[in-house]
């Protein structure tokens, strides 16, 4: 890596130039030092990339399905939108009240839900629908963002001479905590085929999830250790305050990743949608009903390197006690999946990913001591 071909040779070459000459060997060779590490993210966040099995013309059988669930996925920008909502919704309330009548009961049933008697279309006439949108689409305007941590600081140097450095960054692993952008749709569109022969434009924008709507979206534990060739100026024993500057690589592994519990829910929600329109259920997955799956949330984080520059300076307290101060900056993203699962049979029911940009402005202040 280039990054690191050049930390190698910048140790390599102070190592040909001053030597001990400098301070005459008065220098001390280690360094280590702890305090208050602050990592502030830069980045802003990517739209999720989101695909499920439902490929684009699949045509799937809508089975039961409630007449609110219809009436809502009638395509609004058709010409003839509202009168098909209002001829379903008519007969819909003739059946209510007279759920006895053959010529209606052979296509309408009530169910009780939540205490409700709500219109169900039968099997006779909900038909089939040619689905699509669903293979595959961008939600713009939702993402992940990257919280404020603050965690203990530790920084060990080897001294090459007086001036020059190579620094180890490390410290505790903070518990960072995500946040979510905007809010997830599934595009549904389509023709749906009724059993009476009449076709229904299909469109709705299906609600997902909603990460906005949420304080934090998951938590990870950030593990960023970096390694830097430093360049300090001013001479050991005479001047006090000494600058410096840094250049090397970041390395970014994040683990321990939690879901929140709600944005888990709505993904295992949408889970079952999806697992219901591949078992020629469609009307459940608009009624949000349970599926013949057993979703779950798999959620993983691709490690990262990226460049990392410092700048930063010591203070003197005695010839080993020292005060430090850095400000730091590494362009630093990955990429980040999830994936609702179907315990049962291992299939994937849909797959999502985002670039989170995290981009860390490192503040660094703490206590050292020289030997």
């Amino acid at each position: 890596m280039k990054i690191g071909a050049l930390v190698v040779s910048i140790a390599l070459l102070s190592v040909t130039q001053s030597g001990f000459s400098a301070t005459g060997g008065s220098f001390k060779r280690f360094s280590v030092s702890a305090g208050w590490l602050h990592a502030m993210p830069q980045g802003k966040a990517n739209p999720f990339n989101i695909s499920t099995p439902i490929a684009n013309g699949k045509n799937a059988n809508i089975g039961s399905v409630s007449l609110n669930a219809v009436v809502n996925s009638i395509d609004p920008a058709d010409v003839n939108a509202d009168t098909m909502k209002s001829i379903l919704n008519m007969l819909g309330d003739m059946y209510k009240e007279n759920p006895n009548e053959p010529e209606l009961s052979q296509f309408f049933e009530l169910k009780n839900v939540n205490g409700t008697d709500e219109v169900y279309l039968k099997d006779a006439l909900s038909g089939s629908a040619d689905l699509y949108g669903l293979e595959q689409w961008t939600a713009g305007g939702s993402g992940l963002e990257v919280q404020d941590a603050d965690t203990l600081g530790l920084m060990m140097n080897y001294y090459v001479n007086d001036n020059v450095s190579l620094q180890m960054i490390g410290g505790i692993p903070p518990k960072v905590d995500i946040k979510g952008k905007g809010e997830i749709f599934a595009p549904m569109s389509g023709i749906g085929h009724t059993g009476i022969g009449l076709d229904l434009p299909l469109a709705q924008d299906i609600p997902i999830t909603n990460l906005g709507s949420k304080s934090k979206v998951a938590t990870v534990r950030a593990w960023t250790p970096a390694f830097e060739a430093q360049y300090q100026f001013g001479q050991s024993g005479i001047n006090k305050f000494r600058p410096y500057v840094g250049l090397g690589i970041m390395y970014a592994h994040f683990g321990s990743i939690k879901v929140n519990g709600e944005t888990k829910a709505d993904l295992v929600a949408a889970g079952h949608m999806i697992q219901n329109i591949l078992d020629g259920k469609a009307g459940a997955a608009l009624d949000r009903g349970q599926s013949s799956a057993s979703p779950y949330v798999r959620v993983k984080s691709e490690d990262a390197f990226a460049p990392i520059v410092s700048l930063g300076a010591t203070y003197d307290i005695t010839s080993n006690w020292y005060g430090v101060a850095s400000v730091s900056y590494s362009k630093l993203n990955n990429k980040t999946t999830i994936d609702v699962i179907d315990r049962n049979t291992g299939n994937r029911l849909i797959h999502s990913s985002t670039k989170i940009d995290i981009d860390p402005l490192i503040t660094y202040l703490g206590v050292g001591y020289r030997f």
